[in-house]
């Protein structure tokens, strides 16, 4: 009998499996609980509730446990019979201790679970009602978004190739359809490789993606994201933990097949020789912002063109191989004056351009096939601007997808002659950037580097696809990384007619341009009084018409010109000469123009600074009661100025 106990012990610890399962299975029903095992992508989890609670409170008890929203409940593996969340049905009447129910994520915010108040008050049909209506609208910022207005354009047009009866294999009348006439859809693969088209367009892409039976209800463009998901509660930070949950996917690198904008379009070769003249004047690269607008594209089927009319040059600091952007006070006056003429911020042109023969004007060949496109410090650059240039889309889970920004590039091409190429890198490509994963290589600028986890950061692994030596496709870490893997080419041309947005300069000089600090291109008060004195008062609207003298303008601190230019802005963007004339009219620009003339009759109207003699001659015609021989004292800033000077030193006022 003295056995007994131990027999008993070694019972129990031998069977404690199911000794430990049939106590826990009495203590539940004493207890009146039941286990439910949920199951879910993540795993299962159980949930224990009380079998006099309704599927309400089971919803709200998986939700607290499972840390999860916009899901649904049901009874099968296959997702047939759903257990609907109502108020009145208990969880014993469906479900028994031990029972489990399969948990699926519902796209967007889950009309299931979101209405579980409201099915408390109404009938089981009117709940499924108002769950249909919701299913069927999955992009909750879908409604708040404002898109481009070529994107509205272009999503109401119907976007089919329309095409003519064949003389030969269409046998019908002239009202019937068939298969050799009837329209195309916008992304026809032999349509787009006969006209030599590479890329879709980004509205011939949404057509594709949205052409199915659901017609587009559950799609939508996720944001990649390379971070680790903030807020993780089931382990330290990183670098001490991490989780599948919080834990970034890895991504494979796969070349875009589509482009937001199919073509750039400058209106007239003036507006890139303007902008190369100082790379001319210094053999210094340069750089500067595309202003412009987006129109429809009649090429490619539902495409996007980008109209340039302007380009701002922002401060910089550039030499024969770099280009340091610096910071620009004044940007928010650009974009001010730019909205106001109806214009955006669409791209960015640098210059790469080392003369070869100086005699025949021939350039290098720096860029090709054989060497590279861009550098992976211009595709890091590229994707910065993009990521500060959303596109706004409807279709994007965060209200923006992508970037209509576009990159040009001036430099040589095989025949040694200067023209332009344009890109725009991928949106992967924008998520490597925006997380900071992308970094340049030292000694090849064809070649990117995706940087490697740290204690401060974490990097998912990215990859891409290549054909090694025997024609067989491998995966490769990209480290390092080819970079045009990241690009999508992007047509840049100019019109045969050409346009003008702003005054077009056949004879007359043209007003100098900003931040550039060479003799002849400084923009002071003496450029302006003799670019204004070169034109007839007839000729106000054309004069004032010019991007970079209506920034100087708006940004003059001597004058208060920037409360009163509205109008004067409206008249050049509408092109209205009787607005333009009233403005002339006003007193603020009556005082201008007497600064103007005191000027020019002061500095003979060179572009420059007066020279010496020019100095002496107006000195000569002014009256001696006015001058000191040695200093005189300007009236606007008070700087003390060189006696022999007819305008001054600081402000470029006349004396």
């Amino acid at each position: 009998m003295a056995c007994a106990p131990l027999l008993l012990e070694n019972f129990i610890y031998k069977k404690r499996n199911f000794v430990y399962a049939f106590v826990r299975h009495r203590l539940f029903v004493l207890c009146k609980q039941s286990l439910i095992r949920v199951q879910s992508a993540e795993g299962i989890k159980r949930v224990e509730i009380s079998p006099k609670s309704n599927l309400k409170q089971f919803y709200d008890s998986v939700q607290n446990a499972l840390k999860v929203d916009g899901f649904g409940l049901f009874l099968e593996r296959n997702f047939a019979t759903e257990l609907q969340a109502s108020g009145s049905q208990l969880v014993g009447s469906t479900l028994k201790h031990g029972d489990m129910v399969y948990l699926k994520q519902i796209a967007g915010t889950s009309s299931r679970r979101a209405s579980t108040t409201a099915m408390e008050t109404v009938t089981f049909n009117a709940a499924a009602k108002q769950s249909s209506e919701k299913i069927s609208n999955i992009r909750p910022s879908s409604n708040n978004v404002i898109e481009d207005e070529v994107d509205q354009q272009l999503f109401k047009s119907d976007g089919t190739i329309k095409r003519d009866r064949d003389t030969k294999l269409c046998h019908h009348n002239a009202n019937g359809r068939c298969v050799h006439c009837s329209p195309l859809e916008p992304y026809d693969e032999n349509y787009l490789k006969e006209h030599n088209i590479k890329h879709l367009s980004f509205h011939s892409y949404l057509r594709k993606q949205t052409s199915g039976m659901d017609h587009g209800k559950y799609f939508v463009f996720d944001d990649i994201n390379c971070r680790i998901k903030p807020g993780c509660r089931e382990h330290p930070p990183w670098p001490k933990g991490i989780c599948s949950k919080c834990q970034p996917s890895a991504i494979t690198l796969n070349r875009q097949t589509y482009r937001h904008v199919d073509n750039v379009m400058f209106e007239n070769t003036k507006i890139v020789e303007r902008f190369l003249n100082y790379w001319r004047t210094t053999g210094h690269q340069r750089m500067g912002y595309l202003y412009g607008t987006y129109e429809q594209h009649t090429d490619v089927p539902l495409g996007i063109r980008a109209k340039v009319a302007a380009i701002y040059e922002p401060p910089q600091e550039s030499s024969r191989d770099s280009i340091n952007i610096c910071p620009d006070e004044g940007a928010d006056d650009v974009e001010a004056v730019a909205s106001a003429l109806g214009l955006k911020k669409i791209g960015w042109i640098f210059t790469d351009l080392i003369t070869k023969d100086a005699t025949a004007g021939t350039v290098k060949q720096i860029r090709g096939i054989e060497t590279h496109f861009l550098t992976a410090q211009e595709c890091i650059t590229a994707g910065e601007l993009q990521n500060r240039h959303p596109n706004p889309c409807k279709y994007a889970t965060n209200g923006n997808f992508g970037s209509k920004f576009v990159t040009i590039c001036v430099t040589g091409d095989s025949t040694h002659q200067v023209h332009m190429e344009g890109y725009a890198v991928s949106a992967q490509c924008m998520a490597l950037v925006r997380d900071n994963c992308l970094i340049p290589t030292k000694d090849a600028p064809e070649l990117g580097y995706v940087r490697e986890s740290t204690d401060k950061q974490y990097v998912p692994d990215v990859f891409y696809k290549e054909k090694d030596q025997y024609g067989n496709e491998v995966q490769r870490l990209a480290r390092p990384l080819p970079v045009e893997y990241l690009l999508v080419d992007v047509p840049a041309s100019t019109p045969l007619q050409p346009q003008y947005t702003f005054t077009e300069y056949d004879k007359r000089q043209a007003f100098p341009i900003e931040n550039r600090y060479i003799d002849g291109h400084l923009q002071d008060f003496n450029a302006l009084s003799s670019y204004l004195s070169a034109w007839a008062n007839e000729e106000f609207l054309e004069a004032i018409s010019d991007f970079h003298l209506l920034i100087y303008l708006y940004k003059m601190d001597m004058l208060p010109l920037r409360q009163h230019m509205g109008p004067l802005l409206e008249a050049v963007r509408s092109k209205n000469p009787n607005k333009a004339a009233d403005f002339k009219g006003d007193e603020v620009w009556k005082l201008l123009e007497s600064l103007v003339q005191a000027s020019s009759s002061g500095s003979g109207g060179t572009t420059s600074y007066p020279s010496g003699a020019a100095a002496n001659a107006g000195s000569a015609g002014a009256d001696p009661m006015d001058l000191d021989a040695n200093t005189w004292t300007c009236n606007h800033c008070t700087f003390i100025n060189r006696g022999e000077l007819t305008s001054c030193e600081i402000c470029s006022l006349p004396r």
